[in-house]
């Protein structure tokens, strides 16, 4: 059984306390032959680490819903955990965390923060200080400068003179405590407000990255000083040992392993014995650095900045994150929890002092930054925001008060101090972000946000995202009718959506689709391959098409932010996205998964420009010319409305291509349709509302008419491209039109019909599936539809000038037909029209 011995020095004041207990109490013989399975150290920290898990994991999905980073969570249930709260009950705090079994936990977690702090280094992108270096180094230096000189402020209220110490050394750990930035912490900060990818995001990345370093270089030397009483020979000996070990780690071993990796043979993954090699070193690198007197977390992450970025990294990434985050991980935390007795804090005065600290140190962070940026000529609220942003505490501030709390540089009421200052400085980060900043107030006004406002001579930019690899040929077949041209180059951002699985925070990876790449380490990454692979194909055979592969990964619920915001950022005229059903092998279509569903109804409700979903039949009508081009067979069913137009404008755009083959089909209404609006239209003259609309349907058939005419006008010469005029009454004769025609089609392009509503289509929605593809394009979808060809089902963006509003799904709707004249009155209509032209065109 073990036995506890206090061993007190009164003139020092000083307490420490020897554990002894049988070296052979390890795993028990069963509670059968009357043991306690407590009394044994397995057992024991078998419930020590489940209660650990379970707590946190229940913390971080209370603090969810208030978007708390996860290390809250985890601080706070070591703190739940230690004296503050379960362990004021001594029958809690002697049965589950003894103190024979400390010695256990703590290694047990140190071997966790070791493997932690090597991961955070492999993630660490250390070419990200190129950019915006000057900027991001003196955001760094003046979000520490400030805080270190408020915690020299208050280290003569906080220093307890009995403490056998240097106020110097307290001065440095308070003040290194109160000025580091958490760059996991800030990492999911930043994922979670959808910023990561941002220009603040970068810069505090940038910013946050340099201030590790340096807060890793300040405890390198604040611990060489506790160690050592006074400035000596030793404490010289500790830096130079320190900075031989870095040069060592970066000349010597980074091009080892370098060399030992590319030795593997092209086609194969990175071997378990480099692997194991790896995990050796970074054992051997913590041992190090613990043994010439630094910290042993500091060699591991040293060692995790030397590793190669690319299929090494990954690999790592992969196999050691969810074990080590998830599992191990929050031992630390509730380590720090164990430490912390808030009890301590025993006077009023002594939480005022506290108060006042976080305050004041955030304060001065956020005063420093500001400065900076101001200097830059950043806007305001952009530099109070990562102010804030660069306050995000958590791991490497645990460190330091760790350090700081084992070489008794901090006693226990500054412990508890720092730990709720820690708390309550990252705590406030996201709500106040939220609120002061807007990333649409970044948004830069551009005019091309539609197809139609895309001139035939200027570049045209789109937007394409991927699920799965098997909606790339579609798709490329797509962009290849498009007709790029040297005075009309095409643009594509191919966007490959992942979600987000068991990671801390989502990000968007670039990829550079000209470097060789090693064999995939998994699923996701053999699609991206399959994927970068086909569109660098496509770029090199098509001529006058520019591809750059990106990669989201991200949760279901907020991909479509990424697929806006990236449109928005690359100023596309038209995002592509997939329907949620695919073609199966007997022709028909299946819900491949419902969420993507929600991600296209979320795009078109949110889309900074023009959308089109893509119904996937695989284009099977194509062939292929002499020349080894597309051929292709589009028709477009137009109706009337502002996304009838795009879907034309789009169309007119694919018929330069010389073996493209377009059929525009107008749905023009009868007689009987004309008589009963004319009709509805007198008994409600004296109705405001519908006046107003009466209005805009006015306004959208002169623009419908002005459309087509210029349309015709300029195509009426070209073989390639046919017009034809239907006249319908309703939506049965409207279908029966569309079943008539001819199969030689293996494209529809069609509005989506957005906020209109037409009496050519009346009662085509009641028995709709997909109401987001609107009445035409869900009856080309639907499985009973005879025609198996391909539909785009085009959505225009409306908000052409700077404020106006988004026409969403929810947005009231227009009752809408177009324009019927009888010939002769269309007949002049047309030539009224075709001396109007030039100037129209001018204004356009």
């Amino acid at each position: 059984m073990a036995e506890e011995i206090i061993i007190a020095n009164p003139e020092d004041k000083i307490y420490d306390s020897i554990v002894c207990y049988a070296p052979t109490m390890i795993t028990t013989s069963g509670i059968w032959q009357g043991d306690n399975p407590l009394d044994y150290s397995l057992p024991l920290f078998i419930v020590q680490l489940t209660l650990v898990v379970v707590i946190t994991r229940l913390l971080v999905f209370i603090l969810k819903p208030i978007r708390q980073p996860r290390v809250i969570a985890e601080i706070l249930g070591g703190v739940i955990l230690g004296p503050s709260v379960l362990g004021r009950s001594s029958t809690f705090a002697n049965t589950i965390f003894p103190q024979r079994s400390v010695m256990v936990l703590e290694t047990m977690a140190n071997i966790g923060l070791l493997y932690f702090l090597f991961l955070i280094g492999v993630e660490m992108d250390i070419a990200v200080l190129r950019r915006n270096s000057k900027k991001s180094l003196l955001i760094a230096m003046a979000g520490m400068i400030l805080p270190c000189i408020i915690g020299s402020s208050f280290s003569v209220l906080l220093h307890d003179k009995s403490q056998n110490t240097k106020e110097g050394t307290f001065i440095l750990f308070l003040g290194l405590a109160l000025s580091v930035t958490s760059f996991p912490v800030l990492a999911r900060i930043l994922a979670e407000l959808k910023l990561i990818n941002s220009e603040i995001g970068r810069i505090a990345m940038s910013a946050s990255l340099i201030n590790d370093m340096l807060a890793w270089i300040v405890l390198a030397f604040a611990i060489a000083f506790t160690e050592n009483k006074d400035m000596s020979l030793a404490t010289l000996w500790v830096i130079l040992s320190s900075i031989a070990f870095i040069c060592v780690c970066f000349f010597v071993i980074r091009p080892l392993i370098g060399r030992r990796i590319s030795q593997t043979p092209e086609g194969e993954s990175i071997s378990e014995f480099n692997i194991c090699l790896i995990l050796t070193g970074v054992m051997i690198s913590g041992f190090i650095t613990d043994v010439i007197g630094t910290h042993s977390v500091f060699g591991a992450f040293v060692f995790g900045l030397i590793i190669p970025s690319g299929p090494l990294g990954l690999t790592l990434v992969e196999r050691l994150e969810d074990f080590v985050s998830g599992l191990l991980l929050p031992l630390f935390f509730a380590i720090s929890g164990l430490k912390t007795e808030i009890s301590a804090i025993d006077s009023a005065a002594t939480w005022g002092v506290l108060c006042v600290v976080i305050i004041l140190a955030c304060a001065g962070k956020v005063i420093g930054v500001v400065i900076v940026t101001l200097y830059y000529k950043m806007p305001f609220h952009e530099g109070l925001s990562l102010g804030l942003l660069m306050n995000a505490k958590g791991l490497v501030e645990m460190i330091v008060l760790n350090v700081g709390k084992d070489q008794k540089v901090l006693d226990e009421k500054s412990f508890a101090i720092m730990v709720i200052v820690a708390i309550g400085m990252t705590a406030v980060i996201t709500p106040i972000v939220t609120i002061v900043y807007k990333p649409s107030r970044n948004f830069t006004p551009y005019k091309r946000r539609t197809v139609q406002k895309t001139k035939l001579d200027r570049e045209f930019r789109v937007l394409v995202s991927i699920h799965t690899p098997k909606a790339v040929p579609t798709i490329i077949s797509l962009l290849e009718a498009s007709c790029p041209t040297k005075k009309s180059p095409i643009c594509i951002y191919v966007l490959h959506l992942v979600e987000l699985t068991g990671r801390a925070s989502g990000m968007l990876i670039v990829h550079n689709m000209r470097k060789t790449g090693r064999p995939a380490m998994n699923r996701t990454q053999a699609q991206s391959d399959h994927i970068i692979n086909a569109f660098e194909n496509f770029e090199k055979s098509a001529g006058c098409v520019y591809v750059q592969p990106l990669t989201a990964i991200s949760p279901y619920s907020t991909m479509h932010e990424d697929i806006c915001v990236l449109a928005e950022e690359k100023r596309v005229a038209l995002i592509i996205i997939p329907f949620h059903k695919q073609q199966t092998v007997d022709g028909g279509l299946e819900t491949t998964n419902s969420l993507f569903r929600t991600i296209n109804q979320n795009v078109l409700a949110n889309a900074p420009c023009s959308v089109g979903i893509l119904v996937d039949r695989g284009l099977t009508g194509s062939t292929r010319s002499t020349m080894n081009q597309i051929s292709h067979h589009v028709a477009v069913l137009f109706f009337g409305g502002p996304d009838d137009r795009e879907a034309l404008a789009y169309a007119w755009r694919m018929s330069e291509h010389p073996n493209i083959n377009l059929t525009v089909m107008r749905f023009l209404p009868g007689d009987a349709t004309i008589e009963a609006r004319r009709s509805e239209s007198t008994n409600s003259r004296n109705d405001y509302s519908v006046l107003t609309v009466e209005t805009e349907r006015d306004r959208e058939k002169q623009l419908d008419e002005e459309y087509v005419t210029e349309f015709r006008t300029k195509t009426g010469n070209d073989g390639s491209i046919v017009y034809i005029e239907r006249i319908v009454n309703h939506g049965e004769e409207t279908v029966a039109a569309i079943r008539s025609t001819d199969n030689s089609h293996d494209l529809f392009i069609v509005g989506r019909g957005q906020g209109t509503s037409s009496p050519l289509t009346a009662g085509l929605t009641d028995w709709s599936e997909c109401p987001e593809l609107g009445a035409i394009g869900d009856l080309l979808a639907s499985s009973d539809f005879a025609m198996k060809a391909s539909a785009l089902v085009v959505q225009q963006y409306v908000g052409m000038g700077s404020g106006d509003p988004l026409i969403t799904p929810d947005s009231p709707i227009v009752h809408y037909e177009p324009f019927n004249l009888d010939h002769s009155t269309r007949t002049s209509q047309n030539s009224y029209r075709e001396q109007q032209l030039p100037e129209f065109h001018s204004q356009q």
